[in-house]
């Protein structure tokens, strides 16, 4: 099984801060707008994209972490889960929430994220940010803000680490059915 790197610190690094421009402009500032990370490395992400629109802007943006958990269509399939703990130190109710992931695959995640958020409040408006959409959507969920297209097949395994969890920043993709030496 061959691994690759498909983004490295400094590209991930470009990519958030690309994501937080377009987060910025989208929402004509950063007036009502509240960043929610999806545990684990969403969360991470997130407070990243809040530091990065900070220096930016000279403005804090209010971060949030939101399980999921409870809320997934598969707990039947995978009762084990962990929870983590959601953390909403602010109201969503009239303001723009940036749900924040490291990985859009089937969109069932998000979904369950749009379940949850909804406990929290009412938002006007709520976007998607995703540093990797690798396809293989099962909903009609598109990421808003997107690091990298990652096509990939379903085989395949896309790995983000991050240094605040694994000690390092990457994207990784392993796994597959290419013959060596077939191209991607």
């Amino acid at each position: 099984m061959t691994t690759r790197t498909v983004l490295d610190g400094a590209e991930i690094s470009r990519a958030l801060t690309r994501i937080s421009h377009e987060i910025i402009e989208a929402n004509k500032g950063v007036a009502d707008l509240v960043l929610v990370g999806i545990p684990t490395r969403g969360s991470m992400l997130a407070r990243r994209i809040a530091e990065i629109i900070s220096r930016i802007e000279g403005v804090d943006v209010p971060v949030g972490s939101l399980d999921t958990t409870m809320y997934r269509d598969d707990l039947a399939q995978h009762p084990t889960r962990a929870p983590h703990p959601t953390d909403m130190p602010m109201s969503v109710d009239g303001v723009t929430v940036v749900l924040v992931d490291d990985v859009l695959f089937s969109g069932r995640t998000v979904r369950a994220a749009l379940d949850a958020l909804g406990d929290h409040g009412r938002p006007k408006a709520v976007r998607l940010a995703a540093l990797i959409d690798r396809g293989h959507r099962e909903l009609p969920i598109r990421a808003d803000y997107i690091g990298k297209n990652l096509p990939s097949s379903r085989d395949e395994r896309i790995s983000v680490k991050l240094t605040e969890h694994d000690g390092e920043d990457s994207v990784t993709i392993s796994g597959g059915t290419r013959e060596a030496g077939e191209s991607a």
